[in-house]
């Protein structure tokens, strides 16, 4: 609201529980930071502490780059792959059908958001098992395996990705003025090509958000990779290869903390340079 100001007693108020709120959600990245610069022994001596050797961090990455268990760069490209290859699907298909069921205002493309807008709320945990189950029976079907592949765990990202990413561009197309498409027909272009052409290049901002709110999602996604590729598959997602130190009966927890540090480096990086687009694209989407 314009000209609106707390009052003093409300606005220091609002400060304190902001800054509370700021220690308790950036206090795990701290312990991470912190833990990945000490030893083993320090950790479990003392789980939560100051780091007295910052040089420790290099001895820690020199030792998960050269451990033939983690093979970091195998992880990071199984996850460069998975998640490049997700945001692309994801991005292009889901913005082609918020754009079908915007300009075409039927009952049935109604219901058909109202089935994407539905799909949202439900929980991952009620349809992970039978989804196995769906892989399994369609790999065997058309002989191509959706298990420990590729194509499976991206076809899966797809499907659970596609509900919000299609919500996110119906509200923002909505505002893409009609005459454009309708100038584009009149001087011939297909309908594809008023989608590429006039309409893709409008979505920009909106399109941004959706990739990183995908990319940090699959980026750092852990029980889907579990379920789909395996824990001990021939492809490894970052989430899945830090698991490896985490042995039955010894945990490496200072190779833990550091490999995890090195994890969230690209997304951090990435949410940094794009986290203005998040804000703009969720507020346009959700007042269009």
């Amino acid at each position: 609201m314009a000209g609106y100001k707390p009052h003093n007693g409300r606005r220091i108020a609002l400060e304190i529980v902001t800054l509370i709120l700021f220690i308790l959600f950036m206090m795990p990245f701290v312990i991470v930071v912190f833990n990945s610069m000490r030893t083993n022994q320090d950790i479990i001596n003392a789980p939560v502490g100051v780091p007295t050797d910052v040089a420790q961090l290099g001895r820690n990455v020199a030792e998960i780059w050269n451990n033939p268990n983690f093979n970091f760069l195998s992880a990071l490209r199984d996850s460069v792959i998975i998640t490049v290859i997700s945001l692309a699907v994801i991005s292009i298909f889901s913005s082609m059908a918020a754009w079908v069921l915007v300009r075409n205002k039927t009952k049935w493309s109604n219901l058909l958001f109202m089935s994407y807008v539905a799909a949202m709320v439900i929980p991952f945990q009620v349809v992970m098992f039978p989804l196995l189950t769906w892989f399994k029976s369609v790999g065997d079907f058309l002989g191509i395996p959706m298990l420990r592949s590729y194509q499976g765990i991206i076809f899966a990202y797809l499907g659970f990705g596609e509900a919000m990413s299609i919500f996110i561009f119906h509200g923002f197309i909505k505002g893409v003025p009609l005459e454009l498409e309708e100038a584009a027909d009149i001087d011939g272009c297909s309908r594809a090509g008023t989608f590429f052409r006039i309409v893709l290049p409008l979505l920009q901002p909106v399109f941004v958000t959706v990739l990183v709110l995908n990319g940090l999602w699959i980026w750092n996604d852990y029980l889907l990779p579990l379920l789909v590729l395996g824990a001990s598959g021939n492809i490894r997602t970052i989430p899945l290869a830090v698991q490896g130190f985490n042995g039955a009966y010894v945990k490496q927890w200072h190779l833990i903390m550091t490999s995890t540090l090195l994890a969230m480096l690209p997304i951090v990086i990435l949410y940094l340079f794009a986290q203005k687009y998040i804000v703009q694209g969720m507020v346009d989407g959700s007042i269009k």
